[in-house]
């Protein structure tokens, strides 16, 4: 399966992170010594399941690398527009193709096993969309400063994740009023509200409202299969959107190139003894 890295974003002068990036690309600030996009591009090439990867919003000059080829398509303007230029460029390269991975460039902490689960666990059945979302204690135990926005469901709290599974043919459709509507209700609970029903809606506020049914009453009004996967890795829902966000991905990331660098250190000879 080919992926799709979408790195389009740059924060305006108005926004949390714009003292980090001054202007430039969100993908592109330091974290831990790499671009935070590299880190994400470092998890697709250890990752089986991938073939090819896509970066939407950058450019081939940007010093990127990866052990998958890369295809670059230039920012489109709007994340519905860069999804649809990153589908079409994977059916360009596989016209065969069904589905693809879809990966924020945020979401540095990632790594090889997890991008092989998500795909893993999507691919066990044929439906149109698969989308990832965290429980709150899992998301807690691991960053315990994270600070997420949680929907509370009957049976669980959680967040959404940022690598998912989407059918190329919906994605690239000329109908672009679904993930339009989809992409515009993000941050507005009237246009979830609108978007999701207001009856479900009702019994999400009520505190009535299952997982599951909020999975069969959201797709059965958008007129698409699709499953809500429940996914045991909080680092696939740590998205870098403030800048304690930041932080917190940049001590955690050293970390790692620490742990790693320790164990490069000891020789075979050494671990013997």
């Amino acid at each position: 399966m080919d992926a799709i890295v979408t790195a389009g974003g740059v924060p305006l002068p108005e926004e949390p992170l714009y003292a980090a990036t001054q202007g430039d690309p969100k993908a592109l600030v330091d974290v831990a010594g790499k671009p935070m996009v590299q880190w994400v591009l470092d998890a697709l090439t250890e990752a089986k399941s991938v073939d090819n990867v896509i970066i939407v919003g950058l450019t081939d000059k940007s010093g990127l690398k990866c052990g998958k080829k890369m295809y670059f398509v230039s920012n489109q303007g709007k994340m519905v527009e860069n999804l649809q230029a990153g589908a079409e460029k994977a059916l360009e390269i596989n016209k065969m193709a069904e589905y693809v991975l879809i990966v924020s460039s945020d979401i540095p902490a990632i790594n090889g096993e997890m991008v092989d689960w998500v795909v893993k666990t999507a691919m066990e059945t044929k439906l149109d969309v698969y989308y990832n979302v965290i429980q709150r204690e899992v998301m807690e135990k691991r960053f315990p400063g994270s600070k997420r926005t949680w929907t509370r469901l009957k049976d669980m709290e959680i967040c959404g994740g940022d690598m998912n599974v989407g059918r190329l043919k919906l994605i690239v459709s000329d109908d672009t009023e679904l993930w339009e509507k989809i992409t515009d209700s993000r941050k507005s609970p009237l246009k979830q509200a609108a978007l999701i029903g207001f009856d479900t809606a009702f019994l999400l506020l009520t505190g009535k409202l299952t997982l599951q049914m909020a999975e069969t009453n959201i797709m059965t009004r958008l007129n698409i299969t699709g499953k809500a996967i429940v996914c045991p890795y909080a680092e696939v829902g740590m998205d870098v959107d403030k800048p304690y966000q930041l932080e917190i991905m940049r001590a955690d990331l050293m970390k790692r190139l620490k742990k790693a660098a320790k164990t490069a250190s000891v020789s075979p000879k050494k671990i013997k003894k």
